[in-house]
């Protein structure tokens, strides 16, 4: 019997989050069953994240055009849509997925998945109007409601889906052994970098409005202040970035901070650091969170953080209205901490993508045989 074809609509492809976590759940779902191919926007990063792995993994590769050429996007998704005779099209766009599933629609795709993965904050004036204006419409071409979290799943869908159980929740699970804490990585990476016996401040995420990073920088000019053995580790690419490369130069940080962009090693990544700091201004959930608390990393997180993303008991959630002052005392706690095997034994096996990607699997084949 040949596997359910589920297409994952992906937009602009990026090494990011959304992308982190479909592809966590496609390399560990039962692939003699369900199969992902994925549709990617043309103007998405070259080369295009996992595509090898993907192929390898059974999976197609599609390139549309961005949905901001709506007249070609359409049609380009409605056709292929049809040709590929797909009974299951799910979304990862947010507020966005109103086109991919009306093309969907129009091409008598009978499973239609809305996924929400982010919320908004005050600052993105352009993106928030878009926004805003497209959530009512979020549940018109969708026939199924997914989130990422039960705040993500409300903010798109309304209160009264979620408490009618309408919104299927799906935790941005991880391979939790990849992320598991190694004393020999840990150095291996800190030889690497030459940070060896440095106080490693790390952060991973996209450079960009909603990760805060001018924020991140005056947290760190703190830590620095008062300890001036530490080190500043960002990892990603984004259009900030060349403007935050600014701000670390201007408060000549540029000797104690290490930009590493686009790795494919972030696992390895977070067991060089002592303490993750993530001042975001909004999110779904906070992928990378997950991430370092698996990797048993304590967090420093804005309250923009949901609650949902507390794996472990060492995650803090902190308003950023606190100031920087008051983050760098926070984040100059976690000198403190001494075993890090203790992270990880307060553990929520809920982000268990072992566990979780039989959820996923037993929705798709729920939804397959109900159409």
């Amino acid at each position: 019997m040949e596997p359910i074809r589920v297409a994952h609509i992906m937009g602009k492809m990026v090494r990011g989050g959304v992308e982190s976590v479909v592809m966590n759940y496609y390399r560990n779902i039962d692939r003699r069953k369900v199969q992902f191919d994925f549709f990617a926007d043309s103007d998405s990063v070259d080369p295009l994240p996992y595509k090898e792995e993907i192929e390898s993994l059974g999976g197609r590769i599609y390139i549309v055009p961005p949905y901001q050429q709506i007249n070609k996007y359409l049609p380009a998704l409605t056709k292929l849509f049809k040709e590929n005779g797909y009974k299951i099209v799910h979304s990862h766009l947010n507020t966005l997925s109103v086109f991919p599933l009306y093309a969907a629609r129009r091409a008598g795709v009978p499973v239609r998945i809305a996924h929400n993965h982010s919320t908004a904050a005050k600052g993105e004036t352009k993106k928030n109007i878009m926004k805003y204006a497209l959530r009512p419409f979020a549940k018109v071409n969708a026939t199924h409601y997914a989130a990422c979290s039960r705040y993500a799943g409300e903010w798109l869908f309304g209160k009264k889906s979620m408490e009618r159980g309408e919104v299927t929740i799906f935790n941005n699970a991880i391979d939790l052994d990849r992320f598991r804490f190694d004393p020999a990585v840990r150095d291996e990476v800190r030889r690497e970098l030459g940070i060896e016996n440095k106080f490693v401040v790390g952060h991973v995420g996209r450079f960009c409005f909603q990760k805060n990073h001018e924020f991140l920088i005056d947290i760190f000019a703190e830590v620095h202040k008062q300890n001036p053995n530490s080190v500043l580790l960002l990892v990603g690419g984004g259009e900030l970035l060349d403007e935050i490369k600014q701000k670390i130069n201007d408060l000549s940080l540029d000797q104690s901070a290490i930009i590493l962009q686009n790795r494919s090693d972030v696992n390895r990544l977070y067991q060089a650091m002592d303490v993750f700091v993530f001042p975001s201004r909004y999110e779904g959930l906070g992928i990378v969170c997950v991430e370092a608390q698996a990797a048993s990393v304590p967090v420093i997180a804005s309250i923009a953080v949901p609650k949902d993303a507390e794996m472990t008991n060492y995650i803090k959630r902190i308003d950023l209205s606190k100031g920087a002052d008051y983050w760098a005392t926070e984040t100059l706690g976690c000198l403190k901490l001494k075993n890090r095997n203790e992270i990880m034994k307060t553990a929520n096996m809920r982000y268990d993508i072992k566990i979780q990607n039989k959820k996923l699997l037993e929705y798709y084949e729920l939804l397959y045989k109900e159409q």
